[in-house]
């Protein structure tokens, strides 16, 4: 049970007031309370840590075992403004904070850090009880700020249906507009842009792309593995990993594709389309691949083609795939001609595909944009605009791809947020 701690608001302020139960604002709240400071965390749904629990597909990829300049790398220019945040909590320091708790981790490829329990549950029972076990700590739940002013030194926050909280510091830990089921419907980047803050031009990232062939929706849940994805824009390009995709009914998704959405989302801004080209055997070349298939076709004269193919790609795939060639499906592949040879080939290496958009900001995994980093001192994620004010998570300018940077972010961050207001507040 989540015990939660009642206080008559009109005695003396709260020396912090956090707003927003994720990630972010679930470690700002414990961190401040080792100051043994009076806190309260508000959340406007029932209950705490709603997005952690949707990471990692329910299993929650609570952080990722690269090194600092891989992390630093992987959220781009914004990159540089978080070190401060990942010095002071990293994830060492996270998986051992767990570890202390009685929760494990385990680290599985390309670095993703699972609870050993494969659940999220896991993770957030865990933040219940820290803040649960911390008395300084009161929980405000099914509550939404509806108005924040600062005034003779302290901050004011209006709760819809509550008394007037006062505050002598605030942190922002709202999350972004993405995933509104979960409660980050954008409104910390209103309040923020009311006391005087940039905000970034807010985007969708790590959301799944529209495109403008139809053939993609009879494919709709369809995996390709061991795959490289090309995007070509002008005379330049952007070239993945080797890794996975899912076809939609509406386009294509999958960890390839979320982790370079964010980028696609801004080139759409200036163009109306973006070839997207599918490279299903990336461990070949095409003159290899060309041999293959006459091995291939040699090995199985009376077949048909689309049987032929069944080595090389998912059964789904096979009559999309020979319709885009044009080839017969039923043709033997002994008559099957050079130049037809030739581009099956072709279409193995580049299968081409349309972006024309992408699912709007609210269905997307993370938000990109936000309040300006210029803005807030990296070293204590203080407001240079208004004193006294922090921000945590998501709220904040900047968005890295899939593998739990983005969340190990919220919690570097809202434990930094939450160590300088428990230490500087009086």
């Amino acid at each position: 049970m989540e015990k939660v701690i009642h206080q008559k608001r009109n005695q003396r302020p709260f020396d912090i007031a956090i707003v927003g139960a994720g990630g972010a604002g679930i470690m700002a709240a414990i961190r401040a309370g080792d100051f043994k400071k009076n806190i309260i965390l508000i959340e406007k749904n029932a209950s705490i840590g709603r997005k952690v629990l949707l990471t990692g597909k329910t299993r929650c990829n609570i952080t990722n075992a690269a090194d600092m300049d891989t992390f630093i790398e992987a959220f781009g220019k914004e990159g540089r403004f978080l070190r401060s945040a990942f010095y002071a909590f990293f994830n060492r320091d996270l998986i051992d904070f767990f570890r202390t708790k009685g929760l494990m981790m385990k680290t599985e490829r390309q670095g993703r850090v699972f609870p050993v329990t494969d659940r999220a549950t896991s993770v957030v029972e865990v933040l219940k009880k820290c803040l649960s076990d911390k008395k300084n700590i009161e929980l405000l739940y099914n509550s939404r700020l509806a108005e924040i002013k600062k005034e003779n030194g302290y901050f004011g926050l209006h709760v819809a249906g509550k008394d007037k909280i006062r505050a002598k510091k605030v942190i922002f830990a709202m999350g972004g507009a993405s995933y509104r089921v979960t409660g980050s419907s954008g409104d910390g980047f209103v309040f923020a842009k009311k006391l005087g803050h940039t905000i970034v031009p807010l985007k969708a990232a790590l959301v799944p792309l529209k495109t403008k062939e139809t053939w993609v929706k009879p494919l709709a849940g369809l995996s390709l593995r061991n795959i490289r994805i090309i995007f070509k824009y002008g005379n330049k390009k952007i070239t993945s990993r080797v890794g996975e995709i899912v076809f939609t009914h509406f386009g294509i998704s999958g960890p390839l594709i979320l982790d370079l959405s964010g980028r696609i989302v801004s080139l759409l801004r200036g163009c109306r389309e973006i070839d997207l080209f599918i490279d299903l055997k990336p461990g070949l070349t095409a003159e290899l691949l060309e041999k293959r298939l006459l091995r291939e076709f040699a090995g199985g004269r009376g077949a048909q083609l689309k049987n032929a193919m069944k080595k090389l790609l998912p059964h789904k795939l096979i009559p999309v795939f020979l319709q885009i060639t044009g080839a017969s499906p039923d043709k033997k592949v002994n008559q099957a001609s050079r130049r037809e040879r030739q581009q099956i080939a072709k279409l193995l290496k580049a299968l081409p595909l349309t972006v024309t958009g992408a699912l709007p900001i609210e269905e997307a995994m993370v938000t990109g944009g936000g309040v300006s980093t210029k803005e807030i001192n990296p070293r204590t994620m203080e407001s240079k605009v208004v004193s006294g004010l922090y921000f945590a998570g998501e709220i904040i300018d900047g968005a890295a791809p899939s593998g739990g940077y983005n969340l190990q972010q919220a919690f570097s961050t809202g434990y930094l947020a939450g160590e300088s207001a428990g230490a500087c507040v009086k």
